[in-house]
């Protein structure tokens, strides 16, 4: 008898994203096995009963997928996953909690095209600030902004304390150096947008972040991505749908563009879709998170 597609979605919160669920079973999985409330200490002895228990063919046919909202978790769980494998019982693992490392990918992703379509540059060298950097978007746009080569500074709405956690924190885990600060008023945005050439907009939904005067102080901005869909959203005069339009607001930067939130989701997807297609079809195991995300979304878009 053929062995069915299995994929275990390990999730250390009490529940699993249907979200997550509905894409599985779409990139072709034939059975979804969720798991809440898994801690990392789980995570090795959970891995093994997976791989042990089908055969060197049955492996084949099995995948993992982990969740949650702590990337830094997420990321230590994807590592104890690796190592608890035995080869030749090996299976792909793909972590993306919460969506943030498609999201983050598809967002870094959108915003170099549009550098090199409308300005000919890449994001080495650019100075990029990151709104709501200490979220899960948010830092792994960050990481991922830092590893092209911008100087990428994570702005947290209420602690300097926060965003320098969190900056220490990429150090540590990828390597990069990150710029830390805070921004609760108006004068304080408007003030790190001066001289910022990107914006990466990962705030909480429902949120205005950068206002049309705010912006009328980024004197050398080029691109601004917002990835919130709910009303207000993050960036005014933005739209959910702008693919490259003008940033009408931006009056001292009339050639910068503006990428929305559907347009950056659309690629998202398409995305996730893609890597966990990956999982089930790969010859040899694989193993994905942010970083092998951004590859696969330039080709996307």
């Amino acid at each position: 008898m053929a062995k069915r597609s299995i994929i275990h979605m390990l999730n250390p919160m009490i529940k699993n994203s249907p979200f997550d669920i509905n894409m599985a079973l779409d990139a072709g999985y034939d059975m979804i096995i969720p798991y809440e409330n898994t801690t990392l200490e789980e995570v090795a002895g959970m891995t093994q009963d997976a791989i042990f228990s089908r055969g060197p063919a049955g492996v084949k046919k099995t995948g993992m997928f982990i969740g949650g909202r702590d990337i830094g978790l997420a990321m230590d769980m994807l590592d104890a996953a690796k190592k608890a494998m035995v080869p030749p019982f090996e299976i792909s693992v793909f972590a993306d909690p919460s969506g943030a490392f498609t999201t983050a990918a598809a967002l870094v992703a959108c915003i170099e095209r549009e550098l090199k379509k409308n300005f000919d540059q890449d994001l080495s060298g650019a100075r990029a600030v990151v709104f709501g950097g200490t979220g899960p978007v948010g830092l792994a746009t960050a990481v991922l902004a830092a590893e092209q080569g911008a100087i990428t500074t994570i702005v947290d709405h209420f602690s300097i304390d926060t965003a320098l956690e969190y900056a220490e924190e990429a150090k540590r885990r990828y390597g990069v150096d990150l710029r830390a600060t805070t921004a609760a008023s108006d004068a304080d945005k408007a003030r790190l947008l001066s001289n910022a050439d990107v914006v990466f907009c990962t705030a909480k939904a429902g949120v205005q972040v950068l206002s049309a005067p705010v912006l009328a102080d980024a004197k050398q901005l080029k691109v601004a991505g917002d990835v919130n869909a709910v009303a207000p959203l993050g960036i005014e005069g933005v739209d959910l749908m702008h693919n490259g339009e003008p940033l009408i607001h931006a009056t001292a930067s009339p050639k910068a563009v503006g990428i929305g939130a559907l347009a950056i989701g659309n690629v998202k997807y398409k995305l996730q879709h893609e890597l966990l297609k990956q999982t089930l079809t790969a010859e040899k195991p694989v193993y994905l998170d942010f970083r092998n995300a951004i590859g696969e979304a330039r080709k996307l878009v």
